[in-house]
């Protein structure tokens, strides 16, 4: 087996993986303010997707970084 078709193959599956997560955060998020009809469904997704995309700017790849610079160690 291709060093370069078990790489492409490690990075399709933490896609999904990440794809998959982020339905399930998302719904989880919604379901509270749905189902204790605060919001309407509609006024919900758009809150929340409000809010992702204002986290994003804000916050950006912080996250990210702390973690590719001190947490992991690059020796691995």
């Amino acid at each position: 087996m291709h060093i370069s078709f078990v790489l492409v193959a490690l990075i399709a599956v933490a896609l999904l993986f990440d794809l998959l997560n982020g339905l399930h955060d998302a719904a989880n998020s919604i379901a509270t303010i749905v189902s204790t009809r605060v919001l309407a469904p509609r006024y919900a997704v758009w809150w929340a997707s409000f809010f992702n995309f204002v986290a994003f700017m804000v916050f950006g790849l912080h996250v990210a970084r702390t973690v590719g610079a001190g947490i992991v160690s690059a020796d691995i």
